[in-house]
């Protein structure tokens, strides 16, 4: 027990992570990292989850279902929308997946946790050229996010946190082809949702996307340094403070994602992914070896704390 500046601060170290109290009488609840990853696995057991795939309904259902037993009555909103592919002249309904936690905040601010739960349908860097049409099951990219916002909802079920919060999964992420349309048929939920949000307004975003790998290397993404600096640096100093060795207190490249459309709309976001100073650094990436073997309950643990530190701080 420690007094400092007239606050009782209680510390509880629990494998290797020092867990400080949020302010005179509230702990910042455990991540259980093991479960998150039982979401992890849960989902790749429906195969690949890429727009029109049976994987992609069993999908949704899965996560519906999941948000339903955790989301306060009338919580959970579906945000269907059709999408005709530019490359095959496909139409599939696409869904974005959002659950909302304490409606009426104090002072009505409210922060927003998103992820992408789609799979890509290609898996064009897969080393054997055969498997590059195949589908994804996407553990780590497309999974994983999932995985540890569906726990946060787990602790937010039971935890009811001063501020809003909003969970948002969005379908359509990972669709398309840079080398022929640029990124237009890519982070279509999140165009969607950034298009229909109205005068909604968190006070800042946070997207996880790759945050599942047993080597993940968590740089401070470029694209967030430049739309929301103060948060990226909350984050990771704290991260270090923590002494979480999966973020690395380094500035990373600009990634094309979600957050920067979520930015352009007004949203201050910082992505959580996986990269290192040039390149993703997830080597299993975009290829048929995205499966749970290449991820770890650890990695997840560190992610969903970090986000917990955020809510609860």
């Amino acid at each position: 027990m420690i007094h400092k500046n007239g606050k009782i601060i209680l510390s509880v170290l629990l494998g290797g992570i020092v867990l400080i109290s949020c302010g005179t009488d509230k702990m910042t609840p455990l991540f259980n990292g093991e479960r998150a990853f039982e979401y992890l696995v849960a989902q790749t057991e429906f195969g690949p989850r890429n727009p029109g795939s049976p994987g992609h309904r069993q999908g949704l259902d899965y996560i519906v279902g999941e948000l339903t037993k955790y989301a306060p009555p009338n919580g959970v909103k579906i945000q269907p929308f059709s999408f005709t592919d530019t490359i095959g002249d496909s139409t599939y309904t696409l869904t974005n997946i959002i659950a909302s936690f304490n409606l009426s905040p104090k002072d009505d601010k409210r922060i927003l946790l998103a992820a992408h739960w789609d799979t890509r349908p290609f898996a064009d860097r897969d080393p054997d050229v055969d498997k590059q049409s195949e589908a994804i099951i996407g553990a780590n990219d497309g999974a994983s996010g999932v995985a540890v916002l569906l726990e946060i909802a787990n602790i937010l079920s039971v935890n009811m946190p001063e501020v809003g919060v909003d969970i948002v999964f969005f379908d359509g992420e990972d669709f398309g082809r840079s080398e022929v349309n640029g990124l237009d048929d890519y982070f279509l939920g999140a165009k969607h949702f950034a298009d229909t949000k109205g005068d909604y307004r968190p006070e800042f975003a946070v997207l996880v996307d790759m945050v599942g790998s047993k080597n993940a290397k968590f740089y401070m993404e470029g694209f967030s340094l430049e739309y929301a600096p103060n948060l990226v640096h909350r984050i990771w100093d704290k991260a270090q403070e923590l002494g979480m060795l999966a973020f690395v207190h380094e500035n990373g490249p600009k990634i094309s994602d979600d957050h920067v459309i979520l930015n352009k709309s007004g949203i201050p976001t910082v992505n959580i992914i996986d990269i290192n100073n040039s390149e993703i650094n997830y080597q299993f990436w975009h290829t048929t070896s995205d499966t749970p073997e290449q991820c770890s309950p650890e990695t997840l643990r560190q992610v969903g704390t970090m986000l917990l530190y955020l809510i609860y701080g």
